[in-house]
């Protein structure tokens, strides 16, 4: 009993615990190549370090651009890292112009500051990329106020974009050699274990193959969620994968009951069931028809046919995905432009949000204003990356930022004061270029403790300091973090509590009243309930991604409501994607109907209320409702597997 009361609390045990990811080879070589490499033609041409002058410093910002989009890219499609990487490079070099307007004392810097900042925060609000793409707007624009260099603005840009582009060549280079996207093949693996079970009904390796299948099941959710929680914003990609896994879960539960009912898999099940892993890790189309029915044989054979058919559905039914792209050929931009302001202005947390980082980086301003420090941007920077413009955990970051920092500003002290000034600091900062990627995937404070070195040793080569002056960073990070968590978190409680609840309930609301207008009331209802569906979704997005980040045992609850967020996301798609198949001439569905879907989304949403598990009675509809009823099935599926295993928590 004594050693349990001196025990550390669990989530200080978890804030300070590290995953043990893989060591990603590929992407050590590239950052450990393409991070120093624009340095190393710049001493070369230059003479050397010591020699100083323009040169060097167009390798010291064609180096920061090739840091910020190395850093950029994680998994995911070719296409989502390049967005990324873009976004990372056009909010940078914006920031590095913006940046000299707010140089020097006075208020006009202030102001340049707050609202750099509080359009940071509204940016970030739009998608992934330009999330992160804010985060570059807000760093090197305080980079840029309080670094002096002999270069021009525009050389600074230049060369900035130009360390970027080699960097993105590096990426493309690294795609084109590189094996299947991680998360994608970790989804794709469940089916391939759902096929080897199903073809190992009584034989001796069902059991393992079973086994296998659970870890599968566990590996792929793990990933999707492990992933989500380290992205910006909204990933459609892993929605997508996360909604693959809801579909799947029948199928799961069809192939472990009829393994331990032995009932022996039809062939055609087995060769559908790798057809779909294919097409899932491969993202290659799905061939031939989906299969039939079966309507005899035993339940299990039954279930195991209607499991797939579900998955299909999602995956590759050639009918529905064609319907899926309608929505988005037919929206014109007047719509897009209200979504965007929804998602932006419009969002009342987004608002709150920009407040909190205005008024943080105008604090940081103020300070690096009369505080006698030196480099006092370092202030800002820390503010700016501490409180990320993400709506994601102040309190996990500041706290890993601040610990992370500390360690690598120790570890920049020494490299400065034994690594000689010359090519050596290349080698140095090789190594701990090379360290980031494995360290990202560790956590935000190993990360941090290996980012640190290389800023520093960048930094020192813009304006010599030596070693004395990482001191003076280490209290200008802990000023900085200080900043964060006092007016960045304790003033702010409803920011950091995070409600998910409420905007779960909100989410099923304005589904229901989404459904409602899209089939009874006139086309103007339909798009302000589907842009209200659509504004509450992303409110729950933004209330996950919060929670994430958060200690345990907050993160844990919100992970386990993941699949029902992205659930309630793909009903409101198969809503829209009704709407667009009535406006082709299909036909209207039965008042009846719909007021049968319109009960169970409003008895859902009474059960999030109540934390009660939904029933298991499942809602028949046909035309343009079926993929709707669908939906909205595997929601209250979901829920019921979701509630009873975190009990009835109010608290949540």
């Amino acid at each position: 009993m004594a050693e349990r009361g001196l025990r550390a609390p669990a989530w200080l045990e978890e804030l300070v615990r590290t995953s043990r990811p893989a060591v990603p080879w590929r992407d050590v070589f590239r950052f450990a190549v393409v991070i120093p490499a624009p340095l190393a033609v710049a001493i070369g041409v230059n003479g050397g370090v010591q020699a100083g002058g323009p040169a060097l410093g167009a390798g010291i910002f064609a180096t920061t651009g090739a840091l910020a989009a190395t850093i950029a890219p994680q998994s995911g499609p070719l296409r989502t890292r390049l967005r990324r990487v873009a976004a990372v490079s056009l909010f940078g070099g914006a920031g590095l112009v913006i940046g000299h307007a707010a140089t020097g004392d006075g208020w006009i810097s202030v102001a340049v500051i707050a609202v750099v900042s509080a359009l940071s925060a509204l940016i970030s609000s739009v998608s992934g990329a330009f999330s992160l793409g804010a985060l570059q707007l807000l760093v090197y624009t305080a980079l840029s106020s309080g670094l002096a260099t002999t270069l021009s603005w525009s050389w600074e840009v230049a060369c900035f974009l130009a360390g970027a582009a080699w960097a993105t060549l590096a990426v493309l280079v690294q795609a084109r050699t590189e094996p299947l996207d991680p998360d994608r093949s970790a989804v794709g693996t469940v089916f391939t274990r759902i096929a080897e079970l199903l073809a190992a009904i009584g034989t001796p390796g069902g059991e393992d193959a079973r086994r296998a299948l659970t870890g599968a099941l566990n590996d792929g959710y793990d990933r999707v969620i492990h992933t989500r929680s380290r992205s910006a914003g909204r990933s459609r990609e892993l929605a997508e994968l996360a909604g693959i896994l809801n579909a799947a879960a029948p199928l799961v539960e069809a192939a472990v009951a009829s393994a331990r009912a032995g009932v022996t898999a039809d062939s055609r099940d087995i060769g559908a069931t790798h057809a779909l892993a294919s097409a899932v890790t491969r993202r290659n189309p799905l061939l031939g028809e989906r299969p039939a029915p079966v309507t005899a044989g035993p339940t299990q054979r039954r279930a195991v046919r209607h499991g797939i058919r579900l998955v299909w559905n999602v995956v590759g039914d050639p009918e529905e995905r064609a319907s899926a792209a309608v929505p988005r050929t037919e929206v014109d931009w007047p719509v897009r432009a209200r979504d965007l302001v929804d998602r932006t202005v419009g969002n009342p947390d987004s608002r709150a949000f920009a407040v909190r980082l205005a008024l943080c980086m105008t604090v940081a301003e103020v300070a690096r204003q009369t505080l006698t420090i030196e480099r006092p941007y370092w202030v800002l920077l820390t503010v700016a990356i501490v409180l990320k413009p993400d709506f994601g955990s102040v309190f996990t970051r500041a706290v890993q930022r601040g610990a992370g920092t500390l360690l690598g500003v120790l570890l920049g002290s020494l490299l400065l004061a034994f690594v000689p000034r010359d090519v050596w600091v290349l080698v140095a900062m090789a190594i701990a270029a090379g360290i980031l990627p494995w360290a990202r995937n560790a956590s935000y404070g190993i990360f941090s403790i290996f980012l640190t070195p290389v800023v520093i040793l960048l930094l020192d080569l813009a304006a010599p300091g030596g070693a004395q002056l990482v001191g003076a960073r280490l209290i200008d990070t802990l000023i900085g973090c200080a900043i964060v968590l006092v007016f960045g978190y304790l003033l702010w409680p409803q920011t950091w509590r995070a409600p998910l609840d409420d905007a779960l309930r909100d989410a099923a609301t304005a589904l229901d009243r989404f459904v409602d207008a899209a089939f009874t009331k006139s086309p103007e209802d339909t798009r302000r309930a589907r842009r209200a569906s659509y504004r509450a979704l992303t409110e729950l997005q933004t209330q996950l991604q919060r929670r994430l980040a958060e200690p345990p045992p907050i993160s844990t609850r919100a992970a386990a409501w993941y699949p029902v967020i992205v659930q309630l996301e793909r009903t409101s798609d198969a809503v829209t994607e009704a709407v667009i198949a009535m406006r082709a001439g299909e036909p209207v569905p039965e008042p009846g109907q719909v007021a049968v879907l319109g009960r169970a989304i409003r008895q859902l949403e009474d059960d999030l209320r109540n934390h009660r598990p939904p029933d298991d009675a499942e809602i028949h509809a046909e035309g343009v409702l079926g993929p709707v009823a669908r939906e909205v099935d595997t929601a209250r599926r979901l829920v019921r597997q979701t509630i009873p295993g975190r009990g009835a928590d109010p608290a949540m």
